[in-house]
């Protein structure tokens, strides 16, 4: 078997041919045409300088190369191993420069945004760095805005986001150990914490789950979030993700682990705990006294967004006597003429505001947010003078809504949204005796939750009292220390 015919198999090594390397690499790679080949001479040798357009940057190689060039015109009979160690250690000053041997380092390296020269008669290549990509500058989080605290965010560059990490971390027991998840996307993945505060077997059970972890596509962190999380049909969160350093930093000095992921700007935190969702980074930049009423209030808001409705359905159709006689005939007068049980009326009205959210984040930021106000204004309006619904369920859905705004954490604001419903069909269903049952369950589910074999109440549930301090309230930082497990 030839060369040639052999180029496509894996591991090939490199032939010393350069048509036969170059008919190499189109065997793999195709006749793409964003795929550079530049081939140039080097004294009386013919060589090839190959790189993806776009991806890499090759301008300070071509100059490396042509700088030198007197110099390799000088040799009387120049060898292709000596001039391809020449340029390793003379002329390339790249930051990455290294020897390949096989076609399968090649394709590696093209498709990372790398560069590869190749001289005639030599069966070895070399890969500079010349990544050139670009990136989104670093601007402020969207999804977790503060208003007292760093302005920065992630982006979709991985060693831009680890970087933003490390200069907030400057100690040398920050690890960053890197993976390809992806048959096909080949994504890098890097897993970051520090050696010491980490819990070993934590970091040991995350490693066998992406080992385990087979997908064909890694475009976001959500992928790797479902192959990793603990219980995949919780409606809870067992991973955290956050867009901001200096939440993620805070993660790993408490002895957490990220993952960082190629093309995106969330990076996720395990293990996660519950009271993790209810903590916002500004709590660490406001007083404590402060910092504690507004982590009341998420407690506060995250029962109001769960349980309005369910709590309003209950009352009104099961359980009249315990509302006070006055607000009792108010209601009945507010309801006279409304066709609809209070369950379906509330059901239509949540359902309503879902689509009109899911609206305003679809459409185009200048008007998504007018069209959801107005939305929500007119057809509330609309819809009680038309009689469909009663003005108190209009207030009850619109508390419910800006409740659900209040939480910290989007993902757990999902959570609440989808428990919602059920809760309101219990209530419907069975008043407030079902509600304290559903409830008792989803308590014993919480607890029997765990994120990479940490209890995900805990704190809560075996009660800590140490961990307290920075649970419900946060204290002043002099009576803080580490957190989840190393009180």
């Amino acid at each position: 078997m030839t060369q040639l015919e052999n180029a496509g198999s894996p591991q090939e090594k490199l032939p010393d041919s350069l048509s036969a390397f170059i008919e190499g690499i189109k065997v793999r790679l195709g006749t793409s045409t964003d795929i550079i080949y530049r081939f140039i001479t080097l004294g009386t040798l013919s060589a090839v300088v190959i790189y993806i357009e776009g991806m890499a940057d090759p301008q300070a190689l071509m100059m490396a190369i042509h700088e030198d060039a007197g110099y390799f015109n000088a040799l009387s009979e120049p060898q292709p191993e000596v001039c391809l160690k020449l340029l390793q250690e003379r002329t390339l000053s790249l930051g990455k420069v290294g020897g390949i041997t096989n076609y399968t380092e090649i394709e590696t390296e093209l498709l990372a945004g790398n560069s590869i020269v190749y001289i005639n008669g030599n069966a070895q290549a070399l890969s500079a760095g010349t990544e050139a990509l670009k990136q989104r500058a670093v601007e402020d989080a969207v999804s977790q805005s503060v208003v007292r605290g760093p302005r920065e965010g992630f982006t979709e560059s991985l060693r831009e986001n680890s970087a933003l990490i490390r200069r907030r971390i400057q100690n040398p027991k920050l690890r960053v150990e890197q993976r390809k998840l992806g048959t096909q996307t080949q994504t890098n993945v890097a897993v970051m914490y520090i050696e010491g505060n980490a819990d070993p077997e934590v970091l040991q059970e995350l490693r066998r789950r992406l080992d385990e972890a087979k997908l064909d596509s890694v475009l976001e962190s959500n992928y790797v979030e479902e192959m990793i999380q603990d219980r995949r049909y919780s409606p809870f969160p067992t991973v955290y993700n956050t867009e901001r350093p200096d939440a993620t930093a805070s993660a790993l000095l408490e002895g957490r682990i990220a993952i960082l992921v190629e093309g995106t700007p969330f990076v996720l935190v395990v293990p996660a705990l519950m009271v993790q969702f209810f903590q916002s980074s500004e709590d660490y930049y406001q007083r404590s006294d402060f910092a504690s009423l507004v982590r009341l209030l998420r407690f506060f808001c995250f029962a109001v967004a769960l349980l309005t409705p369910s709590f309003y359905i209950a009352i009104t159709t099961f359980h009249q006597e315990m509302i006070p006689t006055t607000l009792l005939i108010s209601l009945i007068g507010q309801r006279e003429g409304i066709p609809f049980p209070a369950f379906l009326e509330a059901f239509i009205m949540e359902i309503t505001f879902e689509i009109l959210r899911e609206a305003g984040i679809r459409l185009p930021k200048s008007i998504g947010q007018s069209v959801s106000i107005v939305g929500t204004l007119v057809i509330g309006q609309a819809a009680v003078d038309a009689g469909l619904v009663s003005a108190a369920m209009v207030i009850v859905v619109s508390i419910t809504a800006i409740a659900n705004f209040a939480l910290p954490a989007f993902n757990v604001g999902i959570s609440v949204r989808m428990l919602r419903f059920v809760l309101m069909v219990i209530a419907a269903s069975f008043g407030l005796f079902g509600m304290i049952i559903a409830l008792i369950i989803l308590a014993l589910h919480l607890c029997s939750l765990e994120s990479m074999g940490i209890p995900y109440m805990t704190s809560f549930a075996p009660i800590r009292w140490q961990s307290q301090k920075d649970t419900f309230i946060r204290l002043s930082r002099r009576t803080m220390k580490k957190y989840f497990g190393q009180n």
